[in-house]
């Protein structure tokens, strides 16, 4: 069974807020919020945002929310855009099912609008055996939070407008394989929390062709908590040096991106009078998981994904990242989500998690 949810506009006046916006000259802005206006599911109607109901092949009661959000763009002109969709009250029942999202405008036999990336039409979430959400097959452009029984597609780059949008389908159906999935284990023994189809730089020197196979990398997995032999991640500082434990800067170690911890962690390891004993990155670099010698310590926007998959990768502590923000601060991330520059604290112990990229 499909889920379809059609909408049937009515006009309002914009509140207050937007048109302040509207009248501000220059740059982009961004507010959320439900575009005002009903959608209709069989016989009654809901407003746009405040949730419908309705029954999914591998389940029998669904809520779907589907959020607008405004752009006010330079000169004054703006617009709603269909930006992200709540996905509640999901059962068991879809473990292991894959659930594909689309929209469609007022036309009878019309295709599926464009959603985001330009012109993707459709959204894949798979709901594991173990009940996460996570990205499906071909799901690039969009960001999935998960929760129980409950999941948040976010579009990057929203691009179809909310008053254009009079149909909403979930269906589901049997899950499309890819190599690995978000929550899968990785050819390390790790677990993947990360995936990207269109590829991205990794590997020592940071470049296109960094994979263990030569390539772009897809896929970042994290070693498993227990990864040092206890019963969870150790507590190591950042770097020290020899000399009165004094701090210094690192060359090479300021990459922030995804795929470039490796880099930063080498630079690290390098590092003149570096304490071995004492080094974050060294600590993860010298981890063998699944006999792979390319395990490091993550940059800052990979240690991002690692605590937004926490639940995943069983990442409930905050962490060190390899990303050096001056000479006496690195970048760390609470399991809250706030990253910081913890400075100075180079020295101080925080929880490390070696992660690897292939």
């Amino acid at each position: 069974m499909i889920l379809i949810l059609n909408q049937e506009p009515k006009k309002r006046k914009l509140p207050a807020i937007f048109a302040f916006l509207l009248l501000l000259a220059g740059g982009s802005y961004f507010v959320q919020t439900t575009l005002a206006a009903d959608i209709s599911i069989n016989s009654g109607s809901v407003e746009f945002g405040q949730g419908m109901m309705q029954s999914v092949a591998c389940d029998d009661d669904i809520s779907v929310t589907p959020i607008s959000t405004f752009t006010n763009a330079s000169g004054g002109s703006g617009a709603f855009y269909f930006s992200s969709l709540v996905v509640s009250r999901v059962s068991s029942s879809c473990n292991g099912k894959d659930l594909t999202i689309q929209a469609y405008g007022n036309s009878a036999g019309s295709d599926p609008l464009a959603l985001f990336n330009s012109t993707s039409t459709s959204v894949v979430i798979h709901k594991n055996n173990g009940g996460t959400f996570v990205a499906g097959a071909g799901t690039t452009g969009a960001t999935v939070s998960s929760g129980s029984g409950t999941f948040t597609v976010t579009f990057t780059s929203p691009v179809a407008l909310a008053s254009a949008v009079f149909k909403i389908t979930v269906e589901s159906g049997e899950h499309t394989a890819i190599a690995y999935s978000v929550g899968d284990t990785g050819p390390g023994g790790g677990i993947v929390f990360y995936y990207s189809g269109a590829g991205f730089n990794c590997g020592s020197a940071f470049s296109a062709t960094g994979s263990p196979t030569g390539g772009k990398c897809n896929y970042l997995e994290a070693a498993p908590r227990t990864w040092s032999g206890g019963a969870g991640d150790p507590q190591i500082s950042w770097a020290t040096n020899v000399n009165n434990n004094l701090v210094t800067s690192v060359i090479g170690a300021g990459e922030t991106a995804i795929g470039s911890g490796y880099k930063n962690s080498l630079a690290i390891e390098a590092q003149s009078g570096n304490v071995a004993a004492s080094s974050a990155a060294v600590a993860a670099r010298a981890y063998r998981g699944g006999s792979k010698s390319d395990w490091y310590l993550p940059s800052k926007d990979e240690l991002n994904e690692l605590i937004r998959n926490r639940v995943v990768a069983d990442a409930l502590d905050g962490y060190w990242s390899s990303s050096e923000g001056a000479a006496d601060g690195a970048w760390d991330q609470g399991s809250n989500g706030n990253q910081g520059l913890a400075r100075p604290g180079k020295q101080q112990t925080t929880p490390v998690r070696p992660i690897r990229a292939f």
